[in-house]
């Protein structure tokens, strides 16, 4: 616990008290597969400017700090980024997947979820499809990156045609500060090391950033993408984030099918969401039903879903499919999930040429019983 004090310029027994209030806690399983990591742990709340989800480690190549990746705040009508923003900006596409950051300790690869754990699935593929050189050339860079495909454990997405995991950099960040580099550095860099780039879609003037971003949000509604993220050429300002109004109606089908392990928060924001963007983009009354309709059905279609599941005493939950490369992994992977709360049943690992599939099978057991019991009689 010392090394973390140090780390973050607190008192030991400040650090201990962090670890009791469950402020800090431990961010990995002890394991061969993270053999230059000594001991890590993880804030759960941010804290003395240290954002949430920031690793404190003890390493092979000593003490390190990885900040967690900061909240960008979301615009709710598109003509937020004129008043945001100056100059030229970028409209990059905002992928469905999974915030991981790409780090390097000792000789290997880490990847660290957003809420700062080491993740061994997600590690497992990123020392496959990354090389170290950029990591010895830039040690104190990491590669923020969305993982997508359909072998997701925490976001199967098949909307991009993905059928294994790939990573897609959406930023290049100091490692100790959270300082981002600009944007053409960013894509110079991607260029030289051979990564995938989150698409940058447009770059335009902020004052009609609203126009191109309006058009660019329509077609990525149509393909039943996610949204975009706006950042000026030289990350100073902030980011800000949009949905497209297919993604907030892909969520809310989600938090419905499974009501009661989603906060209500969650459902409701994304109905908020829906009004203004309605307000800001529908041209017609026949646009406007459409979009009534796409919502009535997102609500409906999860929640009917699950109670039909559990009518035919079927189990309510997320099936995905996942792929190892090493037995272990899988095994180190088990016991992750369990240690982060997951509820999650595993099949036996079937060997098809390129690895070991296995479908994890995600219960949503507050969810299940509480259906039993309404179509009980039971009373809400």
């Amino acid at each position: 616990m010392r090394f973390v004090a140090e780390a973050l310029n607190l008192s030991p027994p400040a650090a201990k008290r962090l670890e009791a209030r469950e402020i800090l806690t431990e961010a990995f399983i002890k394991h061969e597969f993270f053999k230059d990591v000594e001991r890590a742990y993880k804030l759960d709340r941010n804290f003395g400017g240290f954002e949430s989800g920031t690793l404190i480690a003890k390493t092979a190549d000593g003490v390190k700090v990885v900040r967690g990746y900061p909240k960008i705040r979301r615009a709710l009508v598109l003509k937020a980024i004129g008043k945001r923003f100056r100059g030229e900006v970028v409209i990059e596409e905002k992928m469905n997947g999974y915030n991981v950051r790409v780090v390097m300790f000792g000789k290997n690869l880490y990847a660290i979820t957003r809420g700062g754990y080491i993740c061994p699935y997600t590690t497992e593929k990123v020392r496959l499809a990354f090389e170290t050189d950029f990591f010895r050339d830039h040690p104190n860079l990491m590669l923020c990156c969305e993982a997508v495909g359909e072998e997701s454990p925490f976001v199967p997405k098949s909307v991009y045609g993905i059928k294994r995991l790939e990573f897609f950099v959406f930023d290049i960040r100091d490692m100790r500060t959270n300082k981002p580099i600009p944007i053409r550095e960013k894509v110079r860099l991607s260029e030289e090391y051979g990564f995938k780039l989150a698409p940058i879609l447009a770059e335009v003037e902020a004052s009609k950033a609203h126009e191109v971003a309006e058009d660019v949000i329509r077609e990525l509604g149509r393909k039943g993408r996610e949204g975009i993220v706006v950042k000026d050429l030289e990350m100073k300002a902030d980011p800000l984030k949009y949905t497209t109004s297919e993604a907030n109606c892909s969520e809310l089908t989600y938090a419905f099918r499974f009501f009661n392990e989603i906060g209500r928060d969650f459902m409701f924001s994304r109905i908020i969401r829906e009004g203004l963007q309605a307000f800001e983009i529908c041209r017609s009354e026949e646009e406007f039903r459409e979009r009534c309709e796409r919502l009535g059905r997102a609500i409906l279609a999860g929640l009917l879903d699950s109670i039909a599941k559990v009518g035919r005493g079927e189990r309510v939950g997320e099936t995905c499919r996942l792929r190892f490369y090493d037995l272990s992994v899988l095994e180190l992977f088990k016991e992750h999930m369990r240690r982060t709360g997951v509820k999650a049943r595993f099949s036996e690992p079937v060997w098809d040429g390129d690895g070991y599939v296995v479908e994890m099978f995600r219960e949503m057991r507050a969810t299940e019983d509480r259906i039993r019991d309404l179509l009980r009689g039971g009373l809400w």
